[in-house]
């Protein structure tokens, strides 16, 4: 197959996402795929890339092209105010598949996904609706309350809102989130009352819709869910701090643990909860659900991932490989299901 892993793009997130294209890429090389790594921010002058690609290609060279580029990219977006790079959508085209490898604003918030249905492109994942609710944490968190997902108590508000904790209605601790952020960038944990207002501060730099949910206090946990079932459960075991960016693209900076150390009601419990999360958006092939338990055991589900990181240190991957599935057939099996919806 003629594959393009898309990768890099202008979000926060480009360093984890061209991380995450560059595992996918050299894993479906070496099922035999015809696969390249393209940037979607910067594209490719050579519109004859596959033909070139067919037997010979240097993944590591592409990825590091890419992240060469890396500190142009707020520079050259003030000039020209695009998104696709040149030649992106053209060779996108020319695939049978997109794996997008995008994380963050742009490549996981629907827009990619809408333009590649208008324009007939083929792509992993869910589609753009799913996508941009996901990607909303404030949207999320409605419809998890409409649907009965059980969820922590939250607050949905805009720069130009009441914002005090008491006319809210929200006491300390709370969690402060930008609700369009991902891999934990523009999330705080506000212990002290005397820290809320900079929180505020910090996560309106990503967004202007900020949610203050309530801190539920107790064990992490992540289920990937592939067609609507749920994967084993891995428990997040932060050996400082909590699971914030740092924590998550670190080596070694947690303890994953999976299958998660659980009774087996609790983690059929969880995995529900994960799947019911991932209906109630309306996600498709694949995704990642977040969940704690506190300690009388009840569950909360906190965000839905609808393209989960695929590095070194990512949860999917470690949850698939309890089940037998290494990473090559895993980026194989994430394909295969995607193009499922393009059957009807």
């Amino acid at each position: 197959m003629k594959i393009v892993v898309l990768c890099g793009g202008n979000s926060s997130e480009r360093e984890v996402s061209i991380n995450s294209g560059y595992n996918v890429c050299k894993a479906l090389r070496s099922m035999g795929d015809n696969a390249i790594l393209i940037d979607a921010f910067f594209g490719t002058d050579d519109l004859d890339i596959f033909e070139k690609s067919a037997d010979n290609y240097d993944v590591l060279a592409a990825r590091d092209e890419i992240q060469s580029k890396s500190g142009l990219v707020d520079e050259i977006y003030k000039e020209r105010k695009t998104f696709w790079g040149h030649n992106t959508m053209e060779i996108c085209m020319k695939s049978d598949i997109v794996f997008i490898a995008l994380h963050g604003m742009n490549g996981e918030d629907g827009r990619c996904q809408a333009a590649f249905d208008l324009r007939g492109v083929k792509y992993t994942g869910s589609g753009h609706v799913a996508s941009a609710i996901g990607m909303d944490k404030g949207i999320t968190k409605q419809i998890f309350e409409y649907k009965n997902v059980p969820t922590a108590k939250s607050v949905w508000i805009k720069e130009y809102d009441e914002t005090a904790l008491d006319k809210i209605g929200m006491n300390v601790p709370v969690v402060v989130k930008a609700c369009n952020g991902g891999s934990s960038v523009g999330v705080v944990l506000v212990m002290d009352e005397s820290e809320y207002d900079d929180a505020l501060k910090e996560c309106f730099k990503y967004d202007n819709h900020v949610l203050v949910e309530e801190y539920i206090k107790g064990r992490e946990f992540s289920v990937g869910v592939i067609e609507n079932k749920a994967l084993p459960v891995v428990e997040i075991i932060p050996k400082c701090g909590w699971y914030d960016y740092k924590n998550k693209y670190q080596n070694g900076a947690t303890d994953d643990v999976c299958p998660a150390k659980l009774s087996e009601e609790l983690t059929k419990k969880i995995q529900k909860a994960a799947e019911d999360a991932y209906k109630a958006i309306g996600c498709e092939a694949y995704a990642r659900v977040d969940v704690i338990m506190d300690e009388n055991e009840n569950m909360y589900c906190l965000e839905v991932n609808t393209l989960p990181g695929m590095t070194n240190t990512s949860l999917v991957p470690i949850e698939a490989s309890v089940i037998g599935i290494d990473f090559p057939h895993l980026c194989k099996k994430l394909i295969d299901v995607s193009l499922k919806k393009y059957e009807e």
